[in-house]
């Protein structure tokens, strides 16, 4: 039983010893100000009323009862309107980053997934161009999430749904045509919703060179394929070299050839949540919490597009999949209500809430004080392989991530560049950078650091408690990222916990120090060094050991 554990048995015992009910549960938080403790509760306040009692006497009745023999306390004091605040001796705080040593690795490994199979499915981009910074922002995100699921014994398959059917489509054939005529003399004409950048003259002159018996594009739906081939290649490329891969590649085409969407459409029918009216096949979303009810198929026979998104959700649950989030970008809101009411219509067993969904805000990118808007490629805006080329894969990933995704992002690519106090990765990277240093200055070798034999109580500096206990808090954190599916919690607490080691390296000194305390020290930067690390991997930055 850890510190944390045996406070929490010891409050639960005195709880209940002074009249509450057997199943208490008492809360434990870091207070915010360091200065009232390591840990405090609430749980006075929360007992007052059942007791009867005014919330202070009972925090005081509460540690009279503790028995804190257990748990390290070395002090106890009631603040407020009620919570108890509690100290711990140093030696019980720092011996915790004994555990952390022998977790190694593994320290922020855990199994609340219990092997379950999750699926996270992110980008999903048209093969219509290259990849934007959303789709990059998505990337992040979704690569980060799948990390922290798997982390938590969760068995994660990442998922790129391909867009290869519909209108878009259709334009892109029509603008990969107009390149090819434009090649053979006619006056460039791209149609209404087509595309415009560079990047489809290029796919054009490949058309061309492979197909010369075909050199005004007339065979339409060969330059379809090729126009989507080819730009699949382009988008893998970008994800190549943004460092993600994914397991599988579903095409929405293949729900039709499938007949998948049809077979849902039947399904929905039977269910009897189904209308029509002038012609159109309805669906009454409005049941399961929709402003309106939503047309699945037009008068002219075509489906609307949450159809298919439904019937795809059915696979995703067909294949096992207990957890299902997608990342995507804010304008599919609207989709959400319409999705998970199509999929509780089918009364196939399907969670309340599935998928969940993972929404980001868009990603405006400024570079010398003024907002980056095009490329030169791809024309309309900045792709994710341009902004990796300025400034680096670890520094987009970072800042991609250093922000809830729903909320807005402003790329600096200056500050991104730099290397400063100010670029967070940069200074993360650093911190580091710089625990691996002391090993190697020291010609120390960190396997040689187990923490067998330490005086943890030389861990006395107010800068070691605060980062011991930044270190400690490390499971429980991962644990709850991957449960919110919130990265951002991951790069917040890296970037406050490499502040913390900045303070402590400039002011503790390791190497030179007389034994007791250099043994304490070096056992302390290892499991910072180590925590730093894995954090980082979590979101698919590099831990440099120099810089």
């Amino acid at each position: 039983m850890n510190t944390v554990e045996a406070l929490r048995d010891a409050l639960t015992r005195a709880a209940i010893g002074i009249g509450a009910p057997a199943d208490v549960q008492p809360n434990l938080e870091r207070p915010r100000d360091p200065a009232h403790g390591d840990w405090a509760s609430n749980i006075a306040m929360t007992l007052a009323k059942a007791l009867g009692k005014n919330p202070r006497d009972v925090a005081t009745a509460l540690i009279a009862a503790l028995d804190l023999t257990a748990a390290g306390v070395s002090e106890t004091s009631v603040a407020g309107p009620g919570f108890i605040n509690f100290r711990l001796s140093t030696a019980d705080l720092a011996s915790g980053v004994a555990r952390i040593l022998a977790a190694g690795d593994a320290w922020g490994i855990g199994t609340g997934g219990g092997g379950r199979n999750a699926n996270v499915e992110f980008v999903s981009a048209n093969p219509t161009g290259p990849l934007h910074v959303g789709h990059g922002r998505q990337a992040a995100l979704g690569d980060a999430i799948a990390a922290l699921l798997g982390s938590q014994g969760w068995s994660v398959t990442r998922e790129f749904y391909y867009n290869d059917a519909g209108v878009q489509i259709a334009n892109l054939a029509l603008s990969t045509q107009a390149r090819l005529r434009e090649r053979g003399g006619d006056a460039l004409v791209i149609p209404e919703g087509g595309y415009h950048g560079q990047y489809i003259a290029e796919i054009a002159e490949r058309y061309a060179a492979e197909f010369p018996n075909d050199p005004r594009g007339d065979d339409l739906e060969q330059v379809r394929a090729v126009a989507v081939r080819e730009l699949r290649k382009e988008q893998d490329l970008d994800l190549r070299a943004f460092g993600v891969k994914f397991d599988v590649y579903y095409l929405e085409s293949s729900l039709y050839t499938d007949g998948l969407v049809e077979k849902t459409v039947a399904r929905l029918q039977q269910s009897g949540q189904t209308f029509e009216d002038d012609g159109a096949l309805y669906l009454r979303t409005t049941a399961y919490g929709d402003d309106k009810d939503r047309v699945m198929r037009k008068r002219d026979g075509t489906f609307t597009y949450f159809l298919p998104d439904v019937a795809y959700h059915v696979t995703k649950f067909e294949r096992g999949f207990s957890r299902a989030i997608n990342v995507q970008g804010a304008d599919h809101h609207g989709t959400v209500a319409r999705v998970r009411a199509g999929l509780q219509a089918l009364d196939m067993g399907i969670p309340v809430g599935y998928p969940q969904y993972v929404l980001h805000q868009m990603v405006t990118v400024m570079k010398g004080g003024e907002e980056v808007k095009i490329s030169k490629r791809a024309g309309s805006y900045v792709t994710v392989r341009e902004l990796i080329d300025e400034v680096g894969r670890d520094a987009v990933r970072y800042f991609f991530l250093m922000r809830k995704g729903d909320s807005q992002l402003v790329f600096d690519v200056d500050l991104a560049r730099s290397q400063s106090e100010e670029n967070p990765v940069y200074y993360i990277q650093m911190a580091h950078a710089r625990l691996s240093g002391i090993f190697r200055v020291g010609e120390i070798d960190p396997a040689t650091v187990t923490g067998e034999g330490v005086d943890w109580s030389a861990l006395d500096e107010p800068e070691e408690r605060e980062l011991v206990k930044a270190l400690l808090d490390w499971p429980a954190l991962v644990a709850s990222a991957a449960d919110s599916a919130e990265p951002h919690r991951v790069a917040s607490w890296l970037l406050e916990t490499g502040r913390m080691v900045h303070t402590w390296y400039h002011k503790c000194h390791v190497l030179g120090e007389e034994p007791r305390i250099m043994q304490a020290r070096l056992a302390l930067a290892k499991a910072a060094r180590g925590t730093l690390a894995n954090g980082l991997g979590f979101l698919g930055i590099n831990a440099p050991e120099r810089m």
